[in-house]
């Protein structure tokens, strides 16, 4: 470890020391992460080619799901590829400029996913409280305005924490225990006051879990009530099931990042190398499953799939 320790005087640069305590297994991990990793590229991309091919899928609900699919591959390149050269290469090194960049983002990218969820959240809520006027509140320009709101808004929350972290000295000790330059992971490798990057990190993680997940909630609490007023069993299957898929999404998304948050935060008996590995499954199953449930719960969409599997 002492063979990492860098001087003050030398460039700023960090090493990435993987999944601590399990440095023997890395090729071992390796292998479940390329595949997952690969699996949900090939998903995503499957995803986006027939959506773009088939004009009869150039829908609202088909636009949410390329922006889910975009978010998910964006979110696993921005760690997986690094965590694969170190497990493969040994190569731990990172510059400032590469960890922050990688910084940016991955969180930048998380934002951005967890407000596609909550668009669509929305469009449910419009399908299934006020279907006559869908066609007219919910457009595919609408739909590209709220991914561009959503875009902007991932921007203007994260810029700050690169920022923030360039200003911090870092002294002698520069090893971060982990496979990606996570915000607080990098803080804290500072010899000075990195009070400003936790307390900004918290209201970030309050501004984008808290507030997307109440608004989330609200949609289906609004979602049930509607549904209660339907006299018709049948109809209540009927509007229930178009919400199974949107639910499924965000128990692979939120579950991982939340079990993730609250260890890093509160576990402090948990050992590191269950933390990280919590951690790096926030990148690795959300873009494996999501193309899987949106291809098995869509009935359009999966048989558009079946449709260019079947021409190959």
């Amino acid at each position: 470890m002492t063979d990492f320790n860098l001087t003050p005087s030398d460039s700023p640069s960090f090493i990435l020391m993987g999944i601590p305590g399990l440095e023997a297994a890395h090729v071992w991990i390796s292998i479940p992460f390329s595949t997952f990793y690969i699996l949900g590229l090939l998903g995503n991309f499957t995803v986006l080619f027939v959506v773009g091919k088939e004009q009869t899928l150039h829908k609202p609900m088909y636009l949410l799901i390329c922006m889910l699919a975009l978010t998910d591959m964006g979110m696993s390149t921005s760690v997986v590829p690094k965590a694969l050269c170190i497990f493969w290469f040994n190569w731990k090194g990172v510059t400032l400029g590469g960890c922050l960049t990688q910084t940016f983002f991955l969180h930048a990218v998380s934002v951005m996913h967890s407000a596609v969820l909550v668009t669509m959240a929305f469009d449910r809520y419009v399908a299934i409280c006020d279907p006559l006027r869908y066609a007219t509140i919910l457009t595919n320009t609408r739909i590209a305005k709220l991914g561009l709101v959503g875009l902007i808004r991932a921007v203007l929350y994260i810029l700050p924490m690169p920022l923030l972290l360039s200003r911090l000295p870092f002294c002698d000790n520069r090893i971060i225990p982990h496979t990606y330059c996570d915000h607080m992971a990098v803080a804290k490798m500072s010899c000075g006051d990195f009070t400003i990057n936790r307390t900004y990190g918290l209201v970030i993680a309050f501004l984008v879990i808290g507030l997307d997940l109440t608004l989330i909630g609200l949609s289906y609490v609004l979602i049930i009530r509607a549904v209660l007023r339907i006299p018709s069993r049948k109809a209540h299957q009927k509007a229930l099931n178009t919400c199974t898929t949107h639910v499924c999404v965000m128990l692979t998304s939120y579950t991982p990042f939340l079990f993730s948050n609250l260890a890093h935060r509160f576990g402090q008996g948990i050992a590191p190398h269950v933390h990280i590995t919590l951690a790096n499954l926030y990148f690795l199953f959300p873009p494996m499953f999501n193309p899987i449930i949106y291809g098995v719960k869509t009935k359009e969409l999966s048989d558009q799939v079946g449709k260019y599997i079947c021409r190959r």
